[in-house]
């Protein structure tokens, strides 16, 4: 029941250590800490506050998903200029404040989209052009410059800088692609092989929804994936007593057993074992095969990691 209200929700467990988490925290204070001074300095009022507002998202994108598409510099510049322009105009021309304000943030979204350029605190932005009081109506159109762009500008500074220092945080995302490439080619010589960049942008395009995820993404995942599975098989040697085993494949062929028992006799491979499977295909059932048999059919060792399956990496056995 638990589980599936956590799926339902939309729970997730982000999979990230302590230190990555502390460096964006601490990339989103110093950007908000530049913000907040150019705000005040252009708007002498609260009214500065609803601009640091919309800019205090952008810093949870900029620094703790770096290398989304949502975060790169095109998406924060257009998202905040375009929905501002969109603010201002609607503040200036439509005299009722709640049409004028559904309107301004309808049409940001709107023209995101079509200006390829979707940045979900552009919408906070249009709607702090008209419900941020005199000060901000006051600036008029000046309000895209001072303090917006102003405030962009700083913001991607600081997100070009600090995340710079961490070769893996790289931004814009273009970056860190490229660092990628280069060390993969080094040490693997690896290629996408038959799954290729058009493969994807095709995929995405039947998907007819936004995913907030790139190319480029994809295809870094697809070629961890691959790489992994193309390792070599397990032998027989590899086995331990206890341990679980997955055979990696997909959807419903999908099995996890654990070895409950075997003969300790001579190291031929032909002993055999007492499995049970603990997850997938087949749960609850046990079986008996030979050593060289259970190696061929499993493809890693896994361990439970709270309610997901991890693979264990061969390091962790020295």
């Amino acid at each position: 029941m638990k589980e599936k209200l956590l799926q339902y929700l939309g729970v997730e467990r982000y999979r990230v250590g302590h230190s990555e988490k502390l460096i964006s925290a601490l990339g989103a204070f110093l950007g908000i800490a530049l913000i907040f001074y150019s705000s005040s300095y252009f708007l002498q009022d609260a009214s500065s506050y609803l601009v640091v507002a919309s800019m205090g998202a952008s810093a949870v994108l900029l620094f703790a998903v770096p290398h989304g598409p949502l975060s790169q510099p095109w998406s924060l510049i257009g998202g905040h200029l375009i929905s501002a322009v969109i603010g201002v105009s609607c503040a200036k021309f439509v005299p009722d404040i709640f049409i004028a304000a559904s309107l301004a943030v309808g049409l940001a979204v709107a023209a995101m989209y079509y200006c390829h350029c979707i940045h979900p605190p552009g919408g906070a932005t249009a709607l702090s052009a008209v419900v941020g009081g005199t000060a901000v109506h006051e600036l008029g159109y000046q309000f895209i410059v001072t303090p917006v762009l102003i405030n962009v500008i700083a913001m991607l500074g600081v997100a070009i800088a600090f995340n710079y220092v961490f070769k893996w945080r790289r931004y814009p995302a273009y970056l860190a692609q490229k660092a990628r490439s280069r060390e993969s080619m080094k040490t693997t010589g690896f290629s996408y092989g038959a799954i290729t960049h058009e493969d994807f942008v095709y995929a995405l395009s039947e998907l007819e929804t936004f995913i907030d995820i790139s190319e480029n993404e994809l295809l870094k995942i697809y070629e961890l994936v691959t790489h992994r599975h193309q390792e070599i098989a397990m032998r027989y040697q590899e086995l331990k007593h206890g341990h679980y085993y997955s055979n990696g494949e997909n959807g419903d062929l999908w099995s996890v057993r654990q070895i409950v028992d075997w003969a300790e006799t001579e190291d031929s491979g032909e002993e055999k074992l007492i499995y049970k499977v603990v997850a997938g295909a087949g749960r609850r059932s046990s079986g008996v095969m030979s050593k060289n048999e259970f190696s061929r059919w499993a493809r890693h060792e896994v361990m439970r990691d709270e309610n997901n399956w991890r693979r264990v990496e061969k390091e962790a056995d020295l």
